[in-house]
């Protein structure tokens, strides 16, 4: 068994408006996690981000690399578990996805690779119950997919060359809170036009037509009723076209707002004047869609998180490309 692993997994946002459950996307910002073999299992949070994190049993990283050594038989051994993230947490971003995702792969790497990549999806997808972060913090770029409750099915495409600018409100939004919100059932009408606003979006990633992300964004099926929950929400989504964004949508459950965008100086004037006259402290993130799922790196002293941007080839860091 290899001695100490280190991975790196993206961010991730969810839905893009009408692809509920179902579309995700990975960004560039990141999750590390280093795993070590021990005496004991302690966890070690790096990232002020992070602090009051369960760090027992009932820690997540913990909870899905156990459950990756039971399949294959084996108990998980002591670990020394090391994480850093400038991933926000519980702001519709990914940050339980990254860190699932990051368990999962460090799990491979010391059980010997024994999972494929399919095997990890699969995992990850039963774990969450829907496959739209985990499918994009693991594979990178865009995925498509959906879960049936006993199987995942996941596409992955290479994620749009546009601009993404993200606006994250200053408060939290648990995930569960904002599913609280949604209705047991929806009008069939409204069922139709949700489906087909998805169809719409799949093909305009996939074709590279982004004059239709604004119309193939606008959600009827979980958005409206999300809205109570973030001032301004709805005025935001319905003017952002008029400055710059290509398409906006909540990412994920939110608070978090994102929109693809040529024109990111403009709309991010737009959106910090925006949540102002409606009284929420935000943070604009400037970001990339990142085509480099989680992945395994090479174990030397921890200098900086920095990974290669697959596009150019540039050196990055994690912190690189995040204003407020």
């Amino acid at each position: 068994m290899r001695e100490r692993v280190e991975v790196v997994a993206p961010a991730s946002t969810a839905n893009l408006g009408p692809g509920f459950d179902s579309i995700g996307m990975a960004l560039n910002l990141f999750t590390t996690v280093r795993v070590e073999l021990a005496e004991e299992t302690r966890l070690f949070f790096h990232s002020d981000s992070l602090a009051g994190l369960p760090t027992g049993d009932d820690n997540l990283l913990l909870q899905v690399m156990q459950k990756c050594f039971a399949e294959q038989g084996k108990e998980l051994p002591p670990l020394h578990v090391h994480v850093w993230s400038d991933i926000p947490l519980t702001r519709g971003l990914g940050s339980s996805a990254a860190a699932l995702a990051a368990g999962l792969v460090a799990s491979n790497a010391l059980l010997g690779e024994v999972y494929s990549s399919e095997d990890l999806v699969q995992l990850g997808t039963a774990w969450e119950g829907h496959p739209d972060n985990i499918g994009a913090s693991l594979l990178g770029g865009v995925v498509i997919g959906s879960w049936d409750g006993q199987h995942a099915s996941v596409v992955r495409v290479e994620s749009p060359p546009l601009d993404v600018v993200v606006a994250v409100p200053q408060f939290e939004l648990p995930t569960k809170r904002a599913r609280s919100a949604l209705p047991e059932k929806i009008p069939f009408k409204d069922a139709v036009l949700s489906s087909s606003k998805a169809n719409v979006l799949t093909a305009a990633l996939i074709t590279g037509r982004w004059d239709l992300l604004d119309a193939a964004m606008c959600d009827i099926l979980h958005q409206p009723y999300r809205a109570q929950f973030i001032p301004g929400m709805t005025d935001i989504l319905n003017t952002a076209r008029d400055h710059g964004a290509l398409g906006i949508a909540l990412s994920g459950a939110g608070p978090t707002l994102l929109a693809f965008t040529r024109e990111k100086t403009k709309l991010t004037r737009y959106l910090k004047d925006a949540f102002t006259r409606y009284g929420v402290p935000v943070s604009i993130l400037h970001l990339k869609p990142w085509d480099t799922g989680a992945v395994v790196r090479l174990t030397e002293p921890r200098q900086t998180c920095t990974v290669l941007r697959k596009r150019d080839n540039r050196p990055i860091t994690t912190s690189e490309g995040a204003s407020s």
